[in-house]
């Protein structure tokens, strides 16, 4: 089988869009798990490749401050891939954001999609309100 290529976007919850990265895909049954790992990887070589100080990615490296759209460190230093997959991970399962694919809600990691060529792949953060 071929792989195929989709694109992951950041919405807000209006549904703009705020960021995108594409990925390729070895297979198109995938797991909700493996989909956040993908993306995370994908962000953070680029990043570490590009050798910048501003970080576009869905989980706030360690040290970093909030940047518009993305986060910024002090200076370039590389990001380690697994730590911020096992953060999203965590941060998904605490309703941190959530994951529509192809206009369905995922509900946990161990959840199953047939994905396509035209999939749609969108990451929603929710925001905090602010009080006071």
């Amino acid at each position: 089988m071929s792989s195929i290529s989709v694109t992951i976007k950041d919405e807000t919850t209006g549904g703009k869009t705020l960021h995108s990265v594409q990925v390729e895909l070895t297979s198109s049954l995938v797991s909700v798990a493996e989909i956040i790992e993908m993306r995370v990887v994908a962000e953070v070589n680029y990043y570490n490749k590009k050798r910048e100080v501003n970080y576009y990615g869905l989980i706030q490296p360690e040290g970093a401050e909030i940047a518009v759209n993305g986060f910024r460190l002090q200076k370039f230093r590389l990001i380690d891939a697994k730590k911020q997959v096992s953060v999203a991970n965590d941060a998904f399962k605490k309703n941190g954001f959530f994951i529509l694919i192809d206009n369905t809600q995922a509900e946990s990691l161990e959840q199953v999609f047939v994905l396509h060529q035209d999939s749609e792949i969108s990451f929603v953060k929710l925001t905090p309100l602010v009080g006071g």
